[in-house]
């Protein structure tokens, strides 16, 4: 099976349209590597937490800071097809 990334973040915040550009911009990028990406509303404020199957690979609140797009797509790379090309977005 494919893995799965979920994007939870709050819908109080705002945040929809961040997880929905995140998304796409996964789903494009690794169309043939990916199962999915799902959006989960969160019930807890302030959340924005990306998760690969179970495992959170990013927290915002750990990290201070929205994710780039660019190390993003970087890290999803380097976990599941970490011989994969991203062109422009490795430079």
């Amino acid at each position: 099976m494919k893995p799965v990334i979920t994007i939870e973040y709050c819908p109080k915040c705002g945040w929809l349209l961040r997880a929905a550009y995140m998304a796409q911009e996964l789903l494009t990028t690794f169309s043939a590597e990916l199962g999915g990406v799902t959006l989960q509303p969160s019930e807890t404020s302030g959340t924005y937490i990306m998760r690969l199957d179970d495992e959170v690979i990013y927290d915002r609140r750990e990290s201070g800071h929205f994710p780039e797009i660019k190390a993003l797509k970087q890290l999803v790379r380097d976990l599941i097809c970490p011989d994969k090309s991203l062109g422009h977005s490795d430079r």
